[in-house]
Order: structure tokens, then sequence, then C-alpha cells
């Protein structure tokens, strides 16, 4: 395969990478480190590793199983999640947890622990996870599960790429009556209103995320729309990929996504909704994964790219954490595009290493303004961590080594079981 661009989603450098496409098999073989590379859709460098060679995973994409009769699939890791769906739908079959987009390789699902609209029922995608097959550089290849190899399983979900190569993995998947959502959209006027109706919210739907008016202040901070989301009983089984409706052709020479524009934006979205409560049928494209109708959504932030903060913090706290978290962006001049909130669960993923934990989820985007923007980060940063909560790694483009250490302390389990071979520019970072 030929050399070609891998940029992650952020978009936040003005690098160009460049990188030539290992494949399975060649770890052994590599004259400098190596690091496993899905479909580019992290948003910062833990999907990059420009001091050495990326193995680029995505012509391993085929089927190797499906038993329909116990809802149970076995992929190569560089299958897309929308090429998966597509084949287990017609069965009755559902991926028990799914990211925000489907263009996600099922190795870098594992890779990340990516969580959904409903963590507080399924847990991370890690939990369903049965075995995978690892590559590593120092050892012949690895059947790994919960009975074997059992570090190197939990080191590996949520470990970023660093622990081998995955080749291929086994998931359990959730039996569904359609493949469409029975949405209920609620609007609240105020952030506490949310969280009043959080707890209830999650019992009652196996799905519910928040979407926040990031620019709406005083009494009317954190207004927004609860969606909460179940399984149709329509019968339909028919997943389609989502086409993008039209696709951004190229970067413009400044970011689209200012002031002016994410203002109308999110008044049109708040009063969209005339009444308080909407109950309206949803395709799954729609509900799930929203972007993915705009091809190439990322160049809409200009040549600098954009940076995506996520952050998890404690119950306890977790109003007041994010109330200062959105008058923090505010008080800098930054508005964010998307601006999403939902509640994790207590389900513990099997990987040590995963970023999501019991409390309140906060993500917010920023077009990257340069000094500016950096200096907000640092803020939320700094807030989340003093609340006792996390940063999440692959959302993330520039978070010190301490912040990441201190949400992260285990992170020196990880670097002991690492593959001597692999490195990434994220690991670089934080840890050397």
């Amino acid at each position: 395969m030929a050399h070609e661009n891998y940029q992650s989603w952020g978009r936040n450098t003005h690098i160009e990478r460049q990188a030539k496409a290992w494949h399975s098999g060649d770890l052994n073989n590599a004259t400098s480190s190596l690091l496993p590379f899905g479909n580019g859709r992290s948003y910062g460098d833990s999907c990059h590793n420009d001091q050495g060679l990326l193995l680029d995973n995505r012509a391993h994409s085929k089927i190797i199983s499906f038993d329909a009769s116990v809802g149970e699939i076995t992929c190569e890791a560089g299958i897309l999640l929308c090429d998966i769906l597509s084949h287990i739908s017609p069965a009755g079959w559902f991926l028990p947890v799914t990211p925000g987009t489907q263009f996600v390789t099922l190795g870098g699902a594992i890779a990340n622990d990516v969580h959904g609209k409903n963590h507080h029922r399924t847990g991370t995608f890690g939990c369903h996870v049965e075995r995978f097959r690892l590559e590593r550089s120092d050892q012949p290849p690895l059947e790994c599960s919960r009975q074997e190899n059992q570090m190197l399983f939990s080191a590996t979900i949520g470990g970023l790429g660093l622990t081998g190569n995955i080749t291929s993995a086994t998931i359990k998947l959730m039996k569904i009556t359609s493949i469409d959502i029975e949405q209920q959209a609620i609007k609240f006027n105020r952030l506490s209103d949310y969280f009043a109706m959080a707890e209830e919210a999650d019992r009652n739907n196996e799905y519910s995320v928040a979407w926040i008016d990031s620019l709406a202040t005083g009494r009317k901070l954190g207004r927004g729309l609860l969606l909460n989301g179940n399984h149709a009983k329509n019968g339909n089984l028919d997943f389609s990929t989502t086409q993008p409706l039209f696709s951004v052709p190229f970067t413009p020479p400044i970011s689209l996504i200012n002031g002016l524009a994410l203002k109308a934006f999110n008044q049109l979205y708040y009063h969209k909704q005339q009444k308080r409560e909407v109950i309206s049928h949803a395709k799954c494209s729609s509900y799930f994964y929203p972007l993915d109708g705009i091809g190439k959504w990322n160049r809409l932030y200009g040549p600098k790219g954009l940076f995506q903060h996520q952050s998890v913090v404690p119950v306890e706290n977790a109003e007041a954490v994010v109330s200062s978290l959105i008058k923090t962006t505010q008080t800098a001049g930054h508005g964010s595009f998307l601006t999403v909130l939902k509640r994790f669960g207590n389900i513990a993923s099997p990987g040590f290493m995963s970023f999501p934990r019991e409390g309140f989820t906060l993500t917010l985007d920023f077009p990257n303004f340069g000094k500016k923007t950096l200096a907000l980060l640092n803020d939320l940063d700094r807030i989340t961590i003093n609340a006792g909560g996390a940063i999440n790694p692959y959302k993330d483009a520039r978070m010190s080594a301490d912040t990441f250490k201190q949400a992260f302390p285990d992170w020196q389990k990880l670097d002991a079981l690492r593959d001597p071979a692999i490195m990434s520019d994220f690991w670089r970072r934080v840890t050397q």
C-alpha cells in the first residue's frame, strides 16, 4: 500500500502525517516503533506515531463467523462498526455499545473502550468482548480473554493500542426488536432540571443523552434537550450505513464555527421543539450518528482544526462542576458547537485504563484559536482534576503528564505490559 496522509479527526496540527502501511505479522521486522491504526477517528495524538510507523489494519476487515442463535460474532479487527451492523441487524441483533460514529474499527473500539448512550445499562464496549487475538513483537500470537492471558486482556481494553496489534475479536451482541428508536425529547430550562431528571431517565430508558446550549447564561445556564430512547417494536431490522447528505469539499481559510453561527444553531436547535415533551420515531442513524450525515464535517473548523474536551466527574458534585465548566468556556469567549452531557453508570469495565467511571460526562468542542484555546483547555482540566474526575485520552491532544497520571493512576501497569515495539505520540507526551 502506498504512503498516504494519516491525520486524527481533530486535525489540530499543521503536520501532514505520512506513514507506511504495515500489515499484521510485521511487528518483528519493524525498523522503528509501530502503532496500530484503525480509522483515524480519535481526536488527538493517541493514533499518531510521528517518530515511527503506523500499522494500518483497514485492509483486514472480514467477518470470520456469526452465530445468530446466541448473538456472537468474530471479525478481523479492521472492520468498521457499520459493516458489523449491516451483517447482524437482519437477524435481530445490535451492538451492545456504539459510539457517536459508525466509522470506527472493531480494534479501535476495543483499544479505546468506547462508550455510548447506554453506559448505565451495558457499560463500555469492552464489557462485551469475549476474546481477541493479539500479535506482539516479543512472543507468538496470543489468545486473550477473561480466562486466558487475563492481564493482557485487561490492559488491551482501553489500552490505546499499546499492548500489541489486535487482529481479530469476538463480541457478544444485543437482541433487538427493531433498528429504529422510539425517542422521547424533553426540553429543560436550566442545568438543575436535567440533574433532577437524569437518574429516572436512565432507569426507564435504554439510551439517554442531553444536548446543552453552551451559550445560555444566567438562570438559563445549561438549558437543553434530554433525548431518551428505546428500540422500537415495528420490526424494522434493515440497517443502512449513513450516506452523507453532503460532504464538506474543502477546508475553509477560517473556522466557520464562530460566535454568530453558534448562536444561531443553539437558538434554532433549542426552540425548534415547541412542546416540553415530544415522542417521535427516529431512524437509527439520526439517533446514534447524527454527524455522520455530513461528510468530513471536521473541515468546518478551519485549517487549525478542533479540540474536543471530554471529562467525567463524580456524581456527588457533578452539577456544580459541570456548571463551572460551562461558565469557564463562556468567560473565555469560547462556544462549543456540540455540547453533550450524560450519566455513566457503575458497571466497571474489564479494562483498568478505561475512561468511563461512575459520574457525569461532559463533552465540549472548540475551534483551535491557538494559545487562548489551550489556556481554556488547561482551565477545564484543572476544574475536572480538582473535582476528582478524568479527561478522555482518545479525545485529547494536549493535556499535561500530571493531569493524565492523576486521573489514571494505573498507567505504569499499562507501560509494563506495553509491547516494546509499540509507541504513540500520546504515550510519549504523558509518560516520558
